[in-house]
C-alpha cells in the first residue's frame, strides 16, 4: 500500500493512493497515520479494503508528511561509497549518526525556507525508513521486520551551519522545512529489497544526483540493528539512510548551493516524487 496524509480544511487526514493514482480517504478507518497505528495489524485490516469503495478526494490535495507525530528523526552520514569518495572522506567504521529536529519535518512539496544568514544550503535525496514496531537489541536478520515502510526524504543541509558553527552536524540539518518527507509511506511488502532502489535529484531541471541503494556502506538492516543497540526505535521514528553522490558541496570546481527560486525534484524508484521550491525566510 501507498499510505499518505493530506491537508483538507485546516486538518490533516489519512489516505491511500489507488492503482489509478487517485487519493482515497481513510478517515473512517484510521484517525491518522502515526506510530500509534503503524504495524501489521493495521496493514492487514487496510489490505482487505477495496480502494474504489473509499471516498475519492477530488482534485490534487496538498500532501502533508506521510507520517505524523514522529518521535525521532535520525540521519546517517557518509553512507554511500561513491558519496564519501566525492567528499574525499574515508568510509566510516560504524554508521555515523546525527539528529534532525522533528520540527524540520514538512510535506513533500512544501517550500524549503532558507534561514536568515544561510549561504550554503544543499540538497540530499535519501531513502527514508519508518519504524513500525519497537526495535531494541534486534539482529540484522530480524531488523527489517520492524519496518513499517519506506519513503523519500530530502535531508536539506546548511553546510556552513553543519561544519563551522562548532559542534555536531545537527545544527545544519535541523532548520525549519529541512526535512521534507513523502509523498507516500510505501509499506514494506511493496519494497522486497531496499538495497536495490534508484535515487535521483534534479535542481532547476538539471540532474544532480543519481545513485542506487546498492552502494550503501551500511544496509538498512545493519543501520536498524546498530541503532537498536544504542536506543529503542519506536513506531513512527524516521531514519534517513544517507545520500548518493552529486550534492552541491561536492560540485567541482566549486560548490553549488541552493538559492531562492530554485526548484528541487527528488525521486526514489517506487516511492514517488517530491518537489520543493526554495525561498528565503523574509
Amino acid at each position: 500500500m501507498k499510505l499518505l496524509r493530506y491537508r483538507a480544511g485546516g486538518e490533516v487526514r489519512p489516505g491511500l493512493l489507488d492503482s489509478a493514482g487517485a487519493v482515497r480517504d481513510l478517515s473512517a478507518h484510521l484517525p491518522d497515520i502515526t506510530g500509534a497505528v503503524l504495524g501489521d495489524e493495521t496493514f492487514s485490516r487496510l489490505a482487505v479494503l477495496d480502494p474504489v469503495e473509499l471516498p475519492l478526494v477530488e482534485g490534487n490535495p496538498e500532501l502533508a508528511p506521510c507520517v505524523g507525530q514522529t518521535g525521532k528523526f535520525l540521519g546517517i552520514g557518509l553512507n554511500y561509497t561513491d558519496h564519501a569518495e566525492e567528499m574525499g572522506m574515508a568510509l566510516p567504521e560504524h554508521p555515523i549518526l546525527f539528529l534532525k529536529a522533528t520540527s524540520s519535518i514538512c510535506g513533500p512539496d512544501d517550500d524549503v525556507i532558507l534561514p536568515r544568514g544561510a549561504v550554503a544550503a544543499d540538497w540530499e535525496v535519501e531513502l527514508g525508513v519508518v519504524i513500525g514496531t519497537a526495535a531494541k537489541y534486534v539482529s540484522e536478520d530480524d531488523a527489517l521486520n520492524h519496518v513499517a515502510g519506506y519513503c523519500v526524504v530530502n535531508d536539506v543541509s546548511e553546510r556552513d551551519y553543519q561544519t563551522k558553527l562548532t559542534g555536531q552536524w545537527t545544527k545544519g540539518k535541523s532548520c525549519d522545512t529541512f526535512g521534507p518527507i513523502g509523498p507516500w509511506l510505501v509499506t514494506r511488502d511493496e519494497v522486497p529489497d531496499p538495497q536495490s532502489l534508484w535515487l535521483t535529484c534534479d535542481v532547476n531541471g538539471t540532474r544532480r544526483q543519481t545513485g542506487t541503494t546498492a552502494t550503501m556502506v551500511f544496509t538498512v538492516a545493519q543501520i536498524i540493528s546498530h541503532l537498536s543497540q544504542l536506543m529503542t526505535l519506536h513506531p513512527g521514528d524516521v531514519i534517513a539512510t544517507g545520500t548518493p553522490p552529486g550534492v552541491g558541496m561536492g560540485c567541482k570546481p566549486q560548490p553549488v548551493y541552493l538559492q531562492p527560486g530554485d526548484v528541487m525534484r527528488l525521486e526514489i524508484e517506487g516511492l514517488g516524487v517530491q518537489t520543493q521550491t526554495v525561498r528565503s525566510d523574509d
